[in-house]
């Protein structure tokens, strides 16, 4: 799609502003001229990134700021951002952070295929250039890499392979429909918004978007990926499943669940008990004690891997808004 096309359309782009201040003006510049409306939301920010936005929107009649009194993280940023840009009409909505990191020029390889119909919510890829991936920072790497894998089983996104990245576009018709006030206000923000769009049955759409890793400085600290993500991606998780495979839906997924899980479970408990019996009177357990926790983990084992199989198979593919 041309960039004169892409004029014709209502597309805003959303920015949360915390601590921004080196690098907030630039990217206002950097913004194609066929946004319409560029919201900037300062989360409470202590530096002087509001008296930036202001000076830059008196030259810019597109930007507009909000703000928060109390700081409410990147989600209750982004959320306040999402219901001002509804607000517009805006058609397309586009999150960029206000760090440098995201390269405004790829804008509209993330609005063009929704403009076309070909997807509902489009998210950048860090992971397709390799030149790109080379500068990243190697924690960096291993950890998205990790997380990465554990959100798209989370969220249901399984053809998506870097589903935590922040640089993303929505349609408004599909944004419109996210029950805005149980997506997370924190770090957790962007996966909680995926599996939300799941339930919707969303086709989310990947584009290879390089990052640009200078001097800004990570506020994501190990402790929270390591302790608090985890916990969030298992509650994720299994309230997806129920969802999907028990309350919306009832088929051989959720056989195989009601079938798989508690026979691993058996398989385990039952084993490792006769385990500590018998070691404990110092006698080899009877082969059929053996037998029967083994059979029942081998074939719960087999069970549950063909549930992750349809599970897989069961991503949405194909999206549910019409071209603009």
């Amino acid at each position: 799609m041309l960039f004169m096309d892409l004029v014709n359309y209502n597309t805003a782009i959303v920015i949360p502003a915390y601590r921004v201040e080196r690098n907030i003006e630039s990217v206002l510049r950097g913004l194609p001229n066929f946004i319409r409306h560029i919201i900037v939301v300062d989360d409470a920010s202590p530096d002087s990134s509001s008296e930036i936005v202001l000076r830059a929107a008196q030259t810019d009649g597109r930007i507009m700021l909000l703000r928060h009194e109390k700081n409410q993280g990147v989600g209750g940023a982004m959320l306040t951002g999402f219901r001002k840009a509804l607000e517009l009409g805006a058609q397309v909505i586009v999150k960029l952070d206000g760090d440098g990191q995201m390269d405004p020029a790829h804008i509209p390889a993330l609005v063009t295929p929704l403009i076309a119909g070909r997807a509902d919510y489009v998210k950048g890829n860090r992971f397709r250039d390799f030149h790109s991936l080379q500068q990243m920072p190697l924690v960096r790497r291993v950890g998205n890499l990790g997380l990465s894998f554990l959100t798209k089983a989370a969220t249901g996104y399984w053809n998506i392979f870097d589903p935590t990245n922040g640089f993303f576009a929505v349609r408004a018709e599909v944004l419109a429909q996210l029950p805005f006030d149980e997506i997370d206000r924190r770090y957790y923000f962007e996966t909680s918004m995926l599996s939300h769009l799941y339930l919707l049955d969303a086709y989310v759409m990947d584009v290879p978007i390089p990052a640009r890793y200078r001097d800004e400085v990570s506020s994501m600290s190990i402790q929270r990926v390591l302790f608090e993500f985890p916990l969030k991606l298992t509650r994720t998780l299994i309230r997806r499943i129920i969802l999907r495979y028990f309350i919306f839906d009832f088929s051989m997924m959720s056989i195989y669940l009601l079938v798989g899980i508690p026979l691993l479970i058996f398989g385990l408990v039952f084993g490792i008990i006769k385990w500590i019996q018998y070691y404990e009177m110092g006698i080899p357990a009877p082969t059929g004690t053996v037998i029967l926790p083994t059979l029942s983990v081998i074939l719960a084992i087999q069970i549950l891997l063909s549930a992750i199989e349809i599970d897989i198979n069961a991503a949405p593919r194909s999206p549910v808004t019409n071209p603009l």
